[in-house]
């Protein structure tokens, strides 16, 4: 048997992405047969795709000639949390751009084609959600003109429930809702505390509407701008690639399968470090308590 402990690098991801990370040029059909088949156990029991992973935990995977062909030397350079022919979920990166600003400037785009190319599925990827450049967490692309068209109105009609995750500076309430209109719409935002540090707070964040900036500009109003983000106020943070705001959570119902999907992005190791820096000594058991929060 191989057996893993689990990082918290990997804490909050799906055994489905676990997998595709430990075996990047391992079939789709390959890597739902090692669950499928009893192969592959969490903590001694039988998991599932979408068990969810968390730090501590010991994951078991038979040993096969074609598991060792397959498995990885080094983390692949697209961190893939969900995929299937229509879409691939990705964990993006603080500081890397969806979309190209500036000549020559590298996207998350080119990254993701770059890294299907390499394994023999090339394809032309487009944005379904979008995040800031600063904000690191969970984005969608699509593998193709129509599921772009797809799951665009999906989303246009529907909506995404969506879960952030932000260090905000300052002292603020248990909970609340900021509902300030932005550009002149109607705009809502919904946190709560989950836990106040000397002279910040990990913020619980879910977007009721959906605005450019709509996270950044309504914290920033209240005097409690996202950390690192220099264009509203934040506390500048020399050393992060980008701000402390993370899409951590993206659920929806499949418009073409019908399943319920529900994709968590564990926090990229720049966030981390500033968790354990606000946290101190309670940095474990919070991060524990991010495993179960609830759907939005």
């Amino acid at each position: 048997m191989l057996t893993f402990s689990i990082a918290e690098s990997d804490h909050c991801r799906r055994v489905e992405s676990f997998l595709r990370n430990l075996l990047p040029n391992a079939p789709l059909a390959y890597l739902g047969k090692l669950t499928r088949s009893g192969h592959l156990t969490v903590n001694g029991h039988p998991a599932t795709p979408d068990t969810l992973l968390v730090a501590g935990d010991t994951l078991s995977l038979k040993e096969s000639s074609r598991t060792k062909e397959l498995m990885a030397t080094a983390p692949p350079s697209l961190d893939i949390l969900f995929e299937d022919d229509r879409i691939v979920i990705v964990n993006k990166p603080p500081g890397l751009p969806v979309h190209r600003t500036a000549e020559n400037e590298q996207t998350l785009v080119d990254v993701a084609e770059t890294f299907l190319a390499q394994r023999g599925t090339p394809t032309k990827l487009r944005p379904v959600n979008r995040l800031d450049r600063g904000t690191s967490g969970a984005t969608i692309l699509a593998k193709s003109a129509t599921s772009a068209g797809i799951f665009g109105r999906f989303v246009k009609e529907t909506g995404l429930g969506k879960l952030y995750l932000a260090i905000a500076d300052g002292k603020l309430p248990a909970e609340g809702t900021i509902d300030v209109p932005l550009e002149g719409k109607e705009s809502q935002t919904h946190y709560r505390t989950l836990f106040q540090g000397k002279d910040g707070a990990l913020l619980l964040v879910t977007p009721i509407t959906g605005r450019m900036h709509q996270i950044r500009k309504h914290l920033a109003l209240t005097g409690h701008p996202v950390r690192g983000d220099r264009r509203y106020r934040g506390a500048p943070l020399a050393a992060y690639p980008g701000h402390c705001l993370h899409a951590f959570l993206v659920s929806f119902r499949h418009p073409v399968s019908g399943e319920e999907t529900v994709i968590h992005a564990p926090l990229p190791e720049a966030l981390l470090e500033q968790l354990r820096r606000l946290c101190g000594d309670l940095y474990s058991p919070l991060l524990l308590s991010l495993s179960s929060l609830p759907m939005p």
